[in-house]
C-alpha cells in the first residue's frame, strides 16, 4: 500500500496527479516495484534521479498522457519500491525494471526510455535488456560520463526537523538541483523532503563505476541528451560529457537548455517537453545512422 501518512501531506499537485494514475506493483527482490501510470498509446518510460520518486518528473506526465501511455516506477530502493536483489549492481536495478515493463507491455511493443541523472544509467541498461524492445533512449542531465571534478558535499538533512529542515532541503536544492533560487518553492521543498525520506539506496556508487558508458557502448537504439545549462552536477564538466557521449554514439542530437540547472523537469518543464517532443515524435523508428554493429 502506499504511505498513508505521506499522503495526508502531500501537495495538492501531487494528490491530484497520484489520483489519476493506475497503480502497479511488480516483483523487486524480496518486495515490489511501485509504478504509476497514466494515459494511453505507445509506452513512455521515464526513470527518475537519484533519492527520488515519480514526482521528480510531476511536471512532465500530464506533457504527455494525453497521447502516449506514460509509466514511472519507483526505482528499486526509492521511493515506496523495495531494495534491488542482491547484490544490487546496476544490472540488477535494470533487470527488475526490464522484467516489470515486459510484464505491462505487449511483446511485440516498442518503448522510448527516458531518463533522469541516476534514472539515465538505469534507462541505458534497461534498454541493453530490452534490445528490440527499445526504440529510443533520452538522457536527462546524466552524469557518469566523465569523472566529476570535485565532489558534492550536501547539508545533512538527518535529525532535522522543522524550519532547519526546510533551509537544509533548500540549500541541497540550490547545490545540485535548481539554477535558479527564486524556483525553489514550497512544492520543490516537499518533493525534495519526500523523496530524501525514502530513499534508501546510495545510487552515487554507478556513477563512480563507469556505469553509464559501459551501456552506452553496447547500445543499439538511437540515444539523445538534454543538460541544463547551469547543471550544478555538470557544468564542471558539460563539453567533456557532450564529447564523451558523442564518442560513444556518434549520432547522438544533443540540446542545451539556457537558465536551467540539473532538475530541468521542474525547473524548465515547458523546454525540456519541447525537446522531448522534437525527439519522440513522430512515433517512428531509430535512424540507421545510430544503430551500431
Amino acid at each position: 500500500m502506499a504511505d498513508a501518512a505521506a499522503e495526508m501531506d502531500e501537495p495538492g499537485e501531487v494528490t491530484t496527479l497520484r489520483r489519476a494514475a493506475r497503480r502497479i506493483e511488480t516483483p523487486c527482490g524480496a518486495g515490489r516495484l511501485v509504478w504509476h501510470e497514466w494515459g494511453e498509446g505507445p509506452p513512455l518510460l521515464l526513470l527518475h534521479g537519484g533519492s527520488g520518486s515519480w514526482r521528480h518528473w510531476l511536471r512532465i506526465i500530464p506533457r504527455w498522457s494525453d497521447r502516449r501511455r506514460v509509466l514511472v516506477p519507483d526505482l528499486p530502493g526509492l521511493g515506496e519500491s523495495g531494495m534491488p536483489p542482491e547484490p544490487g549492481s546496476i544490472e540488477a536495478v535494470a533487470g527488475v525494471v526490464a522484467a516489470g515493463l515486459g510484464a505491462l507491455i505487449g511483446p511485440e511493443e516498442s518503448c522510448d526510455l527516458v531518463g533522469f541523472s541516476f534514472g539515465a544509467t538505469v534507462a541505458a541498461h534497461t534498454a541493453l535488456l530490452l534490445g528490440r524492445g527499445a526504440r529510443s533512449v533520452t538522457l536527462v542531465g546524466a552524469g557518469g560520463l566523465v569523472p566529476a571534478r570535485r565532489p558534492m558535499v550536501l547539508e545533512k538533512v538527518r535529525g532535522k526537523a522543522g524550519e532547519a529542515l526546510v533551509e537544509a532541503h533548500r540549500t541541497n536544492l540550490a547545490l545540485i538541483m535548481i539554477a535558479d533560487p527564486a524556483r525553489i518553492d514550497a512544492l520543490a521543498l516537499a518533493i525534495q523532503d519526500w523523496n530524501s525520506r525514502h530513499a534508501r539506496l546510495d545510487t552515487r556508487r554507478y556513477a563512480a563505476e563507469g556505469a553509464l558508458p559501459r551501456a552506452l557502448r553496447l547500445l543499439r537504439c538511437r540515444v539523445d541528451a538534454v543538460w541544463g545549462a547551469d547543471d550544478q552536477l555538470a557544468y564542471w564538466g558539460l563539453p567533456e560529457r557532450q564529447a564523451a557521449l558523442w564518442a560513444l554514439c556518434p549520432g547522438a542530437r544533443i540540446r542545451i537548455l539556457p537558465d536551467a540547472g540539473h532538475w530541468v523537469a521542474y525547473e524548465a518543464p515547458e523546454r525540456l517537453d519541447a525537446v522531448l517532443r522534437e525527439f519522440l515524435e513522430p512515433y517512428g523508428g531509430a535512424p540507421e545512422s545510430q544503430r551500431k554493429g
